[in-house]
């Protein structure tokens, strides 16, 4: 019988009694693993190591493992915990890096788990350590969302050094973790030995100019990566090197189909050097350019308008956001033009035409990445899959 999270916690925070003999738990036989350690379901687990490592019990935590325990009950695989600590359904107790820990050892030998989401919480370097641990010894997670948990340089170097040797997951998620320049080179030259992961996430996490560049050199070899971004680096100097290597890098590589480049100060040389590029290109299908927050993309009408062009010579590329560029009327015309022709959707893009007193203009509208790129709703679904273009495109798991 399914154990409620009261009954799971008694007051007495002592440990329940151990029963005469230890029973294997279902999850734990179903794959002829070794024997692992819970004596019950996930949430006695949870409860057991809390009180032998004096670790505060959060209900938060018991809840949700409550629901995860009533899904292996029903036969279900596949299935993400969702400890998102942005959770606007109930009161939320943030998960720290010692809270991780024991996340980490319920997750361990569990075959029905295969996503692990953590966003918005407090896990620090202390806790990428344990993820980077969790990478090497779980073998089914192809799923992991660590985005904005305080994590620097250090924990992103362990992250990626875990991932020379996983050869399952699929999707990482760190977005604005202030990796910086240093654990962006660690990411890159991780991506010269990993051969399995599809979907990476460095969007704010104020990666520099060697990061960048290194990841485009890299994509010229690697052919798994399908979806990467790269908002909002940290870069200084008016030649656009990172855009001339990103271009050089589309010409090479025929695997990636997203790419994201917000708040990269593009110009119209460097939108030129990404035209060029998309003249060759046949796999991209996603390219964001557009603006985000302060600092913005600089393509003026020229570039803008030879972008639209690429998409005419290009059959694959489906999916554009420019908005919070400079758009001069040729811009809009430009634009206009592909969506009436239907070359360009309307659900594909971020802009939407309108004629004033015979003159064509382009507003915003909310498609793409924007709506739910920091979050993704706790209950409900999207109103229609263009609110999430990229998580479409690139399909590699639950919560994608």
């Amino acid at each position: 019988m399914q154990r409620s999270p009261q009954e799971a916690r008694p007051e007495s925070r002592t440990p329940p009694s151990a029963p005469s003999t230890t029973p294997t738990p279902a999850w734990a036989a179903a794959d002829g693993s070794e024997a692992a350690e819970p004596i019950g379901g996930l949430q006695e687990y949870y409860y057991e190591l809390c009180v032998e490592k004096s670790q505060e019990i959060k209900p938060f935590i018991l809840h949700i493992l409550q629901k995860v325990d009533e899904e292996i009950e029903k036969g279900l695989v596949g299935i993400t915990l969702n400890v998102a600590g942005n959770c606007r359904l109930m009161p939320v107790e943030r998960v720290t890096g010692e809270d991780f820990w024991i996340l980490c050892r319920i997750l361990k030998n569990n075959p029905y788990i295969n996503g692990l989401d953590v966003r918005y919480n407090l896990i620090s370097d202390v806790g990428a350590s344990y993820a980077a641990e969790l990478l090497q010894k779980q073998h089914n997670l192809i799923y992991l969302n660590l985005m904005f948990n305080d994590i620097g340089p250090e924990g992103g170097e362990l992250i990626a050094k875990a991932l020379h040797k996983n050869t399952t997951l699929k999707h990482l998620r760190m977005t604005g973790n202030k990796i910086e320049n240093k654990g962006g080179m660690f990411f890159a030259a991780m991506l010269q030995i990993n051969s399995s992961l599809e979907k990476l996430d460095l969007g704010d996490c104020d990666l520099g100019m060697q990061s960048v560049i290194a990841f485009a050199t890299v994509l010229t070899q690697n052919q798994t990566i399908k979806g990467l971004n790269l908002n909002r680096p940290v870069l200084y100097g008016e030649q656009e090197e990172s855009t001339v290597h990103l271009g050089h890098m589309l010409k090479e590589n025929q695997c990636l189909v997203e790419l994201h480049l917000c708040k990269h100060d593009i110009k119209n040389c460097g939108m030129k050097q990404l035209c060029d590029a998309l003249y060759l290109n046949r796999s991209l299908r996603y390219l964001d350019v557009s603006w985000l927050s302060v600092v913005s993309n600089n393509i003026k009408g020229e570039g803008l308008v030879a972008l639209s062009q690429s998409m005419k010579t290009n059959p694959t590329l489906s999916n554009i956001y420019l908005w919070g560029n400079k758009f001069d009327e040729a811009t809009c015309v430009a634009y206009s033009d592909l969506i009436h022709m239907g070359r360009l959707k309307s659900d594909n893009t971020d802009v939407e035409p309108y004629v004033v007193d015979g003159h064509v203009y382009l507003a915003e509208v909310s498609n793409g990445l924007k709506r739910h790129y920091y979050w993704t709703p706790g209950y409900g679904e999207a109103c229609s899959l263009s609110s999430n273009a990229g998580l479409t495109l690139v399909p590699v798991g639950q919560y994608l």
